[in-house]
């Protein structure tokens, strides 16, 4: 896609931000790993984030979280920038991304079971 017809980035405003939405999103691990990594690093490249998955099934993971107002995206040149919208969220849900990525983090290190076993269906 030519520079001109890049698609424009679409981010919900704070009262537009949907619970659900925003559950669904972090309900992922690899968001989980994109939120957890964006928490330690104010502002993060799309390509340099610690996950083991396509490049085009991470841009899906990305628009996920975008379009629910849990990341911003910027374009910088050939770059696309991402950033955690902590402070948005809080505004909407004060202290839910905290307590998501806290669960998560006792949930991962649980002696003998893994996040990702605890998000298949049973």
């Amino acid at each position: 896609m030519a520079r001109s017809q890049r698609r424009v980035l679409t981010h919900p405003e704070v009262g537009e931000v949907d619970l659900l939405d925003v559950l669904h999103a972090l309900a992922d691990p690899t968001r989980m790993t994109v939120v957890r990594t964006l928490r330690a690093e104010p502002e993060r490249a799309c390509g340099t984030f610690p996950v083991d998955v396509a490049p085009s099934t991470l841009t899906h993971h990305f628009r996920v979280l975008r379009e629910a107002g849990v990341i911003r995206q910027r374009e910088d040149g050939n770059l696309r920038w991402n950033t955690l919208r902590l402070d948005d969220l809080d505004a909407r849900f004060p202290g839910l991304l905290d307590a998501i990525v806290t669960a998560y983090e006792r949930q991962e290190s649980a002696p003998g079971r893994s996040v990702e076993a605890a998000a298949q269906p049973h």
